[in-house]
């Protein structure tokens, strides 16, 4: 008979985090920059006494224990009540993507079978209009105050959020169940089909805010002031909402102002730290610091994930501004991180251009994650750097089967050595592994370029273009060619002031030379206002595909 562990049994809850906060840092500070237009202060123990508030009020509304609660709302203390005051409840989170189309947000919510619906300000005439495609939806809650409720509106009993949690005394007792049981639940962005439902568990959610904070991963501790830039409607805004409630460090939430100036000067005032976001914003803040000649006197490192960081990028603000980049990757069906790029000892040892070139990369797996790549027909390939196949991952915040969806998206895998290594998660992506494990994305299967039999990464394409002084953003995307099958097209937004305005086609070919092989240099360059990007900050080059496939190359 085996021998048990003599512990106590506690299930791994996200009231569990929430309760760790109040009680050992409650007088900690949490900062948001609100819709209505003010800065509000409060601390981790409020949040958590108004999230068993919300828990009695959502109680004495009927919803029971797995009923979906959805948000459309930005980052502020009242979302981060919500997802302490549903999940913690019994309840489900399902964060709402506002920038996805009305009809998407109306179909997830309908999927999802939302219960209730949770919104700002800002989204009250968006939710009016799709108030009546939303037949499962109970009640529809304002996330304001009373001053700030609408002296009328087409939405039928719409309650006001603060009236609903300040009704309420506040002496509930978290529950205790099943750590397994759903906590919340994100949509794939769908850029292909309908976005698909992954359900997290208390279990998951837990064990991913702990792989987050580790030294080696986001590093956060209480003595942080953190800023996440990526939103609480997408993937849990990176585990963060989960994260510094463990560590107990100031939050700083910057709702809708999300441009560069209003960032810069709320990392100034409340003397941020670390933070967290998407390419396509440190684009807008570097652009705002860059031309009014401004420094960080706080800002010290950041992680970057989404989509690749340029290297220009990363070197900018780790040259210019003395801001450490954690190149990160993951993705919604993860939690969603699954690598981060930071150096051990023997990397340290390196010289520097060596190391820069490892921070480029999407980095190691933190323990949570297992990761590989295989072939088409799911035997490993060799971790030497060079080979990249299809990437594939698994672990305990690793989805195995998407909401509402019966079949499994698991594929088997085979070892080097011919064995059967289980199921795994099949990513998307094109990547390739190096011997100490540091991974990096080469494409998305489906953006890779095939030409003459050989693959092109529209990825390292695109990272040269980005490093060229007048380019603000580049994308690179397959286009039909008589002889090589596909070529690459290089699609170029310009920086505004007269080195983007002198931009032409053969001064950004010629930047490519010596630093590609010659066929790999795109065939033409476009140039436009603007590239497409999805509701989560990637750029959508399924849209630029369909814009340019009529588009006819030199000698194509």
């Amino acid at each position: 008979m085996a021998l048990m562990g003599q512990m106590m049994s506690m299930p791994l809850l996200i009231s569990s985090v929430i309760q760790h906060a109040a009680r050992h840092s409650g007088d900690t500070e949490i900062v948001s920059k609100r819709v209505e237009g003010d800065l509000h202060r409060t601390t981790w123990a409020a949040v958590e006494f108004r999230a068993r508030q919300l828990a009695q009020a959502f109680a004495r509304l009927g919803l029971a224990p797995g009923d979906r609660v959805g948000t459309l709302a930005w980052n502020g203390h009242r979302h981060l009540e919500l997802y302490y005051g549903t999940s913690g409840s019994g309840l489900v989170c399902h964060t709402i993507n506002p920038r996805l189309f009305p009809e998407q947000i109306a179909w997830i919510a309908n999927d999802a079978a939302d219960r209730a619906l949770c919104f700002d300000l800002s989204f009250l005439p968006l939710v009016e209009k799709l108030a009546p495609q939303l037949g499962q939806v109970r009640h529809f809650i304002l996330m304001t105050d009373r001053a700030h409720m609408p002296a009328e509106s087409s939405i039928p009993g719409l309650r006001c959020y603060e009236d609903l949690v300040e009704a309420e005394d506040g002496r509930y007792v978290w529950p205790e169940f099943d750590e397994n049981t759903a906590s919340s639940i994100c949509y794939t962005s769908g850029t292909t089909g309908h976005p698909k439902g992954a359900v997290y568990s208390h279990r998951s959610s837990v064990l991913h805010a702990y792989g987050a904070a580790l030294p080696d991963a986001m590093a956060c501790s209480r003595r942080d002031v953190i800023l996440p830039v990526v939103p609480m409607f997408h993937v849990n805004a990176w585990g963060l909402p989960y994260s510094t409630a463990l560590v107990g460090c100031k939050l700083v939430l910057p709702g809708p102002h999300l441009d560069g100036k209003s960032l810069y000067e709320l990392f100034e005032s409340e003397q941020v730290s670390f933070s967290a976001g998407v390419p396509t914003v440190w684009l807008g803040l570097l652009n705002y610091v860059g031309a009014n000649g401004l420094k960080f006197s706080s800002f010290k490192r950041t992680v970057i994930g989404g989509s690749a960081c340029p290297p220009a990028m990363l070197r900018t603000l780790m040259d210019d501004y003395g801001v450490e980049v954690i190149h990160a990757w993951g993705m919604t069906e993860m939690s969603p991180l699954g690598t981060l790029s930071r150096l051990g000892s023997q990397q340290l040892k390196l010289p520097q251009e060596q190391q820069r070139h490892l921070l480029e990369k999407q980095g190691k797996a933190i323990y949570g994650v297992d990761m590989a790549v295989v072939d088409d027909a799911g035997k490993a390939l060799p971790w030497d750097g060079k080979t990249s196949g299809n990437l594939v991952v698994r672990g305990p915040w690793v989805i195995d089967s998407y909401f509402g969806h019966a079949d499994s998206p698991l594929i088997r895998v085979t070892g080097e050595d011919g064995r059967d290594a289980g199921l795994w998660f099949p990513t998307g992506d094109v990547a390739a592994i190096d011997a100490d494990g540091f991974m990096q994305i080469t494409d998305r299967s489906k953006d890779v370029i095939k030409s003459g039999g050989e693959w092109i990464s529209s990825i390292d394409v695109e990272n040269i273009a980005m490093a060229h002084p007048a380019i603000h953003e580049a994308a690179v995307i397959a286009v039909p060619h008589s002889k090589w099958d596909e070529r690459p097209l290089l699609v170029v937004v310009r920086k505004p002031g007269e080195a983007g305005a002198a931009l032409t086609r053969e001064s950004v070919l010629g930047f490519y030379e010596g630093r590609i092989a010659k066929w790999q240099v795109p065939d033409d360059v476009v140039f436009v206002d603007e590239i497409p990007h999805t509701a989560t900050g990637k750029m959508l080059k399924l849209k630029l595909r369909e814009q340019f496939k009529g588009h006819k190359l030199p000698g194509g």
